[in-house]
């Protein structure tokens, strides 16, 4: 256990997390993604469901702001103009831990070929299809540099 650092996030994910570079992307993904097909990295996080594993690496992963999108979700049957309940639960913790940061919907096929070459993958044991997300890494500014 460490101070300030969730419990959800075991010592695997957190040096996977530690080890990323600015624009390096994570993929979490559901109980029925093909995840360990698909990873270079594979971290399981059986038994937890996709959003508070969202929501603790949120916490401690910086979220990139040098381009226009860094956060991109799956698609109900890859079409990115449908969602799910699951959707506004993806973007309701964006919302709260990278503000200011769309959530982006792709279609099924780019979603996939993203996730392929993304640095890790995490599969959670969510069961709801389509909770899926890829967060790409920012970089923490030195505080002299830092917006008031």
């Amino acid at each position: 256990m460490l101070i300030g650092i969730p419990a959800l996030l075991g010592p695997e994910l957190l040096a996977i997390l530690r080890g990323m570079g600015h624009g390096d992307e994570i993929a979490l993904v559901d109980g029925n993604y093909p995840a360990e097909q698909q990873a270079t990295r594979l971290v399981r996080a059986d038994g937890h469901h996709l959003i508070p594993v969202l929501d603790a690496i949120l916490s401690v992963l910086p979220v990139d702001d040098a381009v226009p999108e860094a956060l991109f979700r799956a698609s109900v049957k890859g079409d990115p103009s449908l969602a799910d309940p699951v959707h506004r639960e993806i973007e309701a913790i964006c919302a709260q831990r990278a503000p200011g940061r769309k959530v982006v919907a792709l279609a099924g096929a780019d979603f996939y070929a993203r996730v392929k070459s993304a640095h890790a993958i995490v599969a959670t044991s969510e069961p709801r299809l389509y909770a899926n997300i890829i967060i790409r890494k920012g970089v923490i500014h030195p505080p002299e540099t830092r917006k008031p």
